[in-house]
């Protein structure tokens, strides 16, 4: 193997300036620097990674922060493969890698052991939720200068680099559609209040309410936890109120698609007895019987703009600015929320 001392002996140099050179330290004159890289050339001398990553104090690794759920797919939910891959293609394209790593909810928050370990250079953080801890946590990287971005999750009161998807107008969108189609009594199956996106759904379903003249009973807003199950929990609610209810919208596919399969096992039918549209566009959509409606949310290119925002700040030595980047959603529109169902067979 060809050593850094065999490269400055050909190059008539000092072995600093050839790590000098090969790390990007310091001033250099561009005939000493061309001396040492046609030197290194005629040797095929390759420098050690991990010794250039100390020198530089860069790992090479762009942080991607997940919570830990037990007993959840984490990686094949749409949500959180959608964005890691938009995060992957990214780092792959700046010569970066991704590094996972795992929180439990009940794990205390630090998300700066990462950074004082020296195993990321900028973290990307997926998950989040508003709670005191994880604020404490979030003020402590910005006051500490350290890069970093949220995916999908704002705090009131806060200012931090965000990529998120017009939610509001989402929502909006699917009500104005059901309206369209005729319904008026419009329940709501919500999500957590300890996601921002949470909040957003619900001023664009209440927006598009007021707008239409409609009263919204306490009893057509439900909640969820995202999952599945607590769509087809979220079932045995709204069957008690069916007398009120025509369609319904969801902040995301899995509780909708909960929803269908609880109510269906009532004999209601999703696009005969009501209508419905979810939220994510997920493959699962496409797939469910009938096919859900749903607002189309580019988890891909959200995350493939956290990554590159992120990584541009790093490598350009400015930092991320405290800014939130919105992505625009659009509403696809299929057999589960239309008025009438025509069977062709």
């Amino acid at each position: 193997m060809v050593t850094r001392k065999e490269v400055a002996e050909l190059a008539g140099v000092s072995e600093a300036t050839v790590s000098r050179v090969f790390n990007g330290l310091g001033p250099m004159k561009p005939a000493t620097k061309e001396r040492v890289l046609e030197a290194a050339k005629q040797l095929n001398y390759h420098p050690n990674a991990i010794a250039q990553s100390f020198a530089r104090r860069r790992s090479g690794n762009l942080g991607v922060v997940l919570p830990y759920m037990p007993k959840v797919h984490l990686f094949s939910a749409f949500y959180f493969s959608e964005i890691l891959s938009g995060i992957g293609e990214q780092v792959r394209e700046q010569g970066y890698d991704m590094l996972l790593s795992l929180l439990t909810p009940d794990e205390s928050l630090d998300y700066t052991r990462l950074y004082r370990s020296q195993k990321v250079d900028a973290c990307v953080i997926l998950g989040s939720r508003d709670t005191p801890q994880q604020r404490e946590s979030l003020m402590q990287l910005q006051a500490q200068g350290l890069p970093f971005c949220l995916v999908n999750q704002s705090f009131e009161g806060l200012s931090f680099h965000e990529v998120d998807a017009d939610h509001v107008e989402g929502s909006y969108r699917a009500v104005r559609h059901l309206q369209e189609e005729g319904y008026r009594k419009i329940a709501f199956l919500n999500g957590s209040p300890q996601y921002s996106n949470s909040g957003d759904r619900l001023q664009g379903y209440m927006k598009a309410m007021s707008e239409a003249g409609l009263e919204v009973p306490p009893e057509l807003l439900l909640e969820g936890n995202y999952s599945r199950k607590s769509g087809y929990e979220a079932a045995s609610g709204l069957w008690e109120h069916r007398d009120q209810v025509e369609a319904v919208f969801a902040a995301n596919d899995r509780m909708a698609i909960g929803l269908m399969q609880g109510l269906r096992e009532r004999g209601w039918i999703a696009g005969r007895d009501f209508a419905i549209i979810g939220c994510d566009d997920s493959d699962a959509a496409k797939l469910s019987d009938p096919p859900l409606s749903s607002i189309n949310v580019p988890f891909y290119e959200m995350g493939k703009e956290a990554a590159r925002s992120v990584l541009a700040g790093l490598l350009h030595g400015g930092g991320t600015k405290d800014t939130r980047i919105k992505l625009p959603t659009s509403l696809v529109v299929r057999q589960s929320s239309r008025a009438v169902i025509i069977n062709d067979s």
